[in-house]
């Protein structure tokens, strides 16, 4: 029996029992379909996650170390001078910008209505260092920030609470902070983290709210680039060391850390759960391969007859071999191809219906690889399910398959 002769042996078999057949295939199907679902879904909420913060990878945050300093005192605060010293440039070649950051918290009062929310005062570039876009108005400018204007820049939650969450009717309009009225000037989207916010100048904050202190919260540092980011950072660290006097790295007063690496950090796990998912759904392969294997096991005791018949004639073992591993094969083959149907369809409607209805939520992508990881298990899958029916069929002597009732 030539190869292609098999083939159609193995077609009428599997058509002679087309219920069992498709009922066999259905565990190799679900596996398929659900480790192509589950690979683009976690593709897509990576690539998501890295769209969102791509533009902060080159972001380092310097912040005053918390508690005392081991073998000192208390940690130094971050002062202007620190940031004069960021901006020098002559011993950090590979900073970009230095952006200082005051935080605190303070009474909003607009007619009746009455809100405490955290305060942030910086500098005119702010809003593009943290990467945060309006809904309306514009932010303070550079002028303004000099001439410590008293104008406000409010996140969602503020406007929310004193404006019934209508941006366009805060604009303009006059709140009370503190013991001082502020011009709302703009109203800046939701991020989902920072939306309880009132940003400022850095000198109004200073003048009418915080006092007159030259220390900052936290220093925010672009570097040049992202292939910069690790220099930057020596750098930083180095001129703040300096600033500081301090020469043992053990006993820093600030904490310098790079975005990049809580990045790195995230998408590590996220690859981890991808790879946790993908795991669970291959156990769907894995009981589709013992469906194959017990259907094949039926197959060679219903045509026990057959295969007497068969060796009776002079067909050899390898023959009788080819006949089973081809129906098995072909059981995985067939699943595996509805499975990618059904798995590229399913992420391909989440694809064009997500953005309407879940715009938020990122869409999958259609994975190749995953594709063709998932088709070739489950190919061996076939190949090993129908190997040890095979074997027993093709052990079988004439005599006794000719006797079997």
């Amino acid at each position: 029996m030539n190869l292609a002769e098999a083939f159609r042996v193995a077609l009428r078999a599997l058509r002679a029992n087309g219920l069992r057949s498709a009922l066999t295939t259905l565990g190799i199907i679900i596996g398929v379909a659900a480790v192509i679902v589950l690979v683009g879904l976690g593709n897509g909420i990576q690539t998501g996650f890295n769209d969102q913060f791509s533009s902060l990878a080159t972001q380092i945050t310097v912040t005053k170390s918390q508690g005392s300093v081991p073998g000192g005192g208390a940690a130094r605060d971050l002062t202007d001078s620190d940031v004069e010293a960021l901006q020098e440039r002559s011993d950090a070649p590979d900073v970009a910008t230095v952006t200082p950051v005051v935080t605190g918290t303070a009474l909003l009062e607009a007619g009746n209505g009455q809100f405490r929310t955290s305060i942030t005062g910086s500098t005119s570039d702010y809003l593009s260092v943290v990467d945060r876009e309006l809904v309306t108005g514009s932010f303070f400018s550079a002028q303004q920030e000099r001439a410590n204007a008293k104008v406000v820049v409010l996140g969602p939650n503020p406007v929310a609470n004193l404006f019934g969450g209508d941006a366009v009717k805060a604009l303009g309009r006059d709140i009370r902070i503190g013991r001082a009225t502020f011009r709302v000037i703009g109203v800046v989207e939701s991020d989902g983290q920072q939306d309880d916010v009132a940003i400022m100048p850095l000198g109004a904050v200073r003048s009418y709210l915080l006092g007159g202190s030259d220390a900052v919260n936290s220093i925010i540092v672009k570097a040049a680039g992202t292939t910069q980011v690790n220099a930057a950072l020596e750098q930083v660290t180095a001129v703040l060391s300096r600033e500081h006097n301090i020469r043992d790295p053990a006993k820093r007063d600030f904490d310098a850390r790079a975005l990049q690496q809580t990045l790195d950090n995230v998408n590590q796990t996220l690859g981890y759960l991808n790879l946790f998912t993908v795991a669970v759904a291959a156990i769907s392969l894995l009981v589709g391969g013992i469906g194959v294997a017990n259907i094949m096991l039926v197959s060679v005791t219903e045509r026990t007859r057959e295969i007497g018949i068969r060796k009776a004639i002079g067909a050899p073992r390898s023959a009788i071999v080819k006949q089973f591993l081809i129906e098995s094969t072909m059981l995985a083959a067939i699943g595996g191809v509805v499975g990618i149907l059904i798995g590229v369809g399913i992420t391909v409607a989440a694809i064009l219906i997500l953005p309407s209805t879940a715009p938020d939520f990122p869409a999958p992508q259609v994975s190749l690889p995953a594709i063709v990881l998932a088709f070739g298990v489950s190919l061996a899958i076939g190949l090993l399910a129908g190997g040890y029916p095979a074997n027993r069929a093709a052990r079988m002597r004439p005599i006794e398959a000719l006797r079997y009732q």
